[in-house]
């Protein structure tokens, strides 16, 4: 993504790469919501035991996210994109094709593989770059398209009578697209994709542990393990909440989840004017009190046509803000380990979080679902307030 000369190629080829690299994981990450029940009913599962499909992700993840510093320094962005839509398409035609739900939780680390590699990599390649640093909202706002079209396309899908298979189908058919892309720039030698020369293997290795030593790495890396839990717990069990345990018709429900994704992707399309507005920490701010006062509403009224967008809007800004703040809080070698560490801790909270969420809620009923994320923004509030004290 970055220009070395001014006769390269425009700037605009792997930015757009980008942008559809984040539609992608926004696609299998946020549909998967809609199609729990399906798969629930297919292997006679729980709240409880499905969640083992969430944990198989994690070791993929952390993998990924913690390694993608040091892969990039080897392959290059451009393979490492090959490597990350590979794996992502596979697991999602594994989804589709096999028989067995042992085979589908052994799928399940390609999957984090695949999205890890590609959240680490790019958030990293475009924060690094000033030309691009300014586009990290419209970034997220396109995983946000992404999240926000999976679970439409899987309702919709899914009231035509297809089944849940065959809309993992769709959607790995969607994400190869995004492997085409990447070997065509590839073939045509685009060198914003080609292996930089300034990555060396052997300083990333180094980085790496220097970054692993600094006590805000750490903070950033809890900040997003907690926010990326509560995003994927929303995402996840929202249309089971509101079809299972407070009987809102299905249609109604899948389109509610993508109202969720819609509120967060208008908020992260609007994320430049904030951060220039208000700065990053009282984006934060602002931000935390929003979401405070959406769950209260999603916990208190069944309906979530209005929570659930607010929900979506006020967790917009979180992520990328963070990512924003890192290379403003640590030197500029350490930054792409800290991208990928914090990115490693925020899918260990998409795993472990709405995990754990589904084993209470299997016991409780899914109607606590909600009261459970509360706590949890409570801490992201306290990780502020150690943020703050930062400066």
């Amino acid at each position: 993504m970055r220009l070395v000369a001014q006769s390269s190629p425009p700037l605009w080829i792997s930015v757009a790469i980008a942008f559809y690299a984040f539609i992608s994981i926004g696609l299998a990450e946020a549909s998967l919501g809609v199609l729990l029940p399906s798969i629930l009913a297919e292997y006679g599962l729980t709240s409880a035991t499905i969640t083992l499909l969430f944990i198989s992700q994690i070791c993929g993840y952390i993998l990924a996210a913690i390694a993608s510093s040091l892969v990039m320094a080897r392959l290059g962005l451009g393979r490492l994109l090959v490597l990350a839509a590979s794996l992502l398409t596979a697991a999602l035609l594994i989804y589709a094709l096999v028989p067995a739900w042992l085979l589908m939780v052994l799928a399940g680390p390609l999957l984090g593989m695949g999205i890890g590699l590609i959240d680490a990599g790019i958030n990293t390649t475009l924060v690094q770059d000033d030309r691009t640093a300014h586009l990290l909202g419209a970034l997220h706002g396109f995983y946000g398209i992404g999240a926000f079209a999976g679970p439409a396309i899987a309702t919709t899908l899914l009231a035509l009578g297809l089944e849940w298979r065959q809309v993992y189908s769709v959607l790995a058919m969607l994400t190869s697209l995004l492997l085409v892309g990447v070997l065509a720039a590839l073939f045509y030698r685009y060198p914003p994709l080609l292996k930089n020369p300034d990555l060396l293997a052997a300083s990333a290795d180094v980085q790496l542990r220097r970054s692993l030593r600094t006590p805000i790495v750490f903070l950033f890396g809890a900040f997003l393990l907690i926010y990326v839990g509560i995003e994927a717990s929303v995402s996840h069990w929202a249309y089971s909440v509101q079809t299972i345990a407070r009987a809102t018709p299905a249609l109604w429900a899948g389109y509610g989840l993508s109202a969720y994704w819609l509120g967060l992707t208008a908020g992260r399309f609007l994320l430049s004017y904030s951060l220039r507005s208000l700065g990053g920490l009282r984006t934060i701010t602002l931000s935390l009190g929003l979401l405070m006062v959406g769950l209260i509403g999603w916990w208190q009224q069944p309906q979530s046509l209005i929570s659930l967008p607010l929900i979506g809007f006020a967790l917009a800004a979180i992520f990328p803000t963070i990512i924003w703040l890192i290379p403003k809080r640590l030197p500029e070698g350490l930054v792409p380990a800290t991208v990928g560490f914090a990115t490693s801790a925020a899918s260990v909270g998409s795993a472990l979080i709405p995990a754990g969420i589904g084993w209470v809620a299997s016991g409780a009923g899914l109607a606590v679902v909600p009261l459970l994320i509360l706590p949890l923004a409570i801490a992201m509030g306290g990780l502020h307030g150690l943020l703050l004290r930062s400066q």
